[in-house]
């Protein structure tokens, strides 16, 4: 028998490494997102990418913009645009919220990682973000070097 382990119920597809780099998260929320056809199949191979992509609000719905998804090879019945605009699913109340958080100057929706729930549902983490300034990236990698020498002297001792 086998122990249920205390780890979340959900498998990461994609994460935008770049993002907690290049903005400072202030929030985060779960989506939904709509795909068509073979896409997710394509997401399941690991056939997608969030690196230049980011999150809009049009007309009091939400759209997720530039996120690559490359056709899947076996399908012959559509093709689809690998970069298309893709709506995200929220309840009006999320949006409206999101719309008066993003309001404030300088904030955008980011999108920091997709993965598949315990019902095996596509899901998007979004993260409203400030993005960061020269001198903040650079004193990230300064911790980040630090904490990783004090990991180092650790080891050894």
């Amino acid at each position: 028998m086998s122990k249920k382990q205390d780890k979340p119920n959900y498998v990461t597809v994609i994460q935008n490494r770049r993002a907690r780099f290049e903005y400072e998260i202030l929030d985060t929320l779960v989506a939904g997102i709509e795909l068509l056809g073979s896409e997710v199949k394509s997401v399941r191979l690991g056939k997608a990418s969030l690196s230049e992509s980011y999150a809009m609000i049009h007309h009091g719905e939400v759209w997720l913009e530039n996120m690559q998804i490359t056709p899947y090879e076996l399908n012959t019945l559509d093709k689809l645009e690998p970069k298309r605009s893709r709506k995200l699913l929220l309840h009006k109340e999320e949006i409206h919220r999101l719309q008066s958080k993003i309001s404030e100057k300088g904030l955008t929706l980011i999108p920091l990682k997709a993965f598949f729930n315990d019902r095996g549902i596509l899901k998007v983490e979004l993260g409203i973000a400030r993005g960061k300034q020269l001198h903040d990236k650079r004193e990230a990698v300064k911790t980040r070097d630090a904490q990783r020498e004090l990991q180092q002297l650790r080891k050894q001792y």
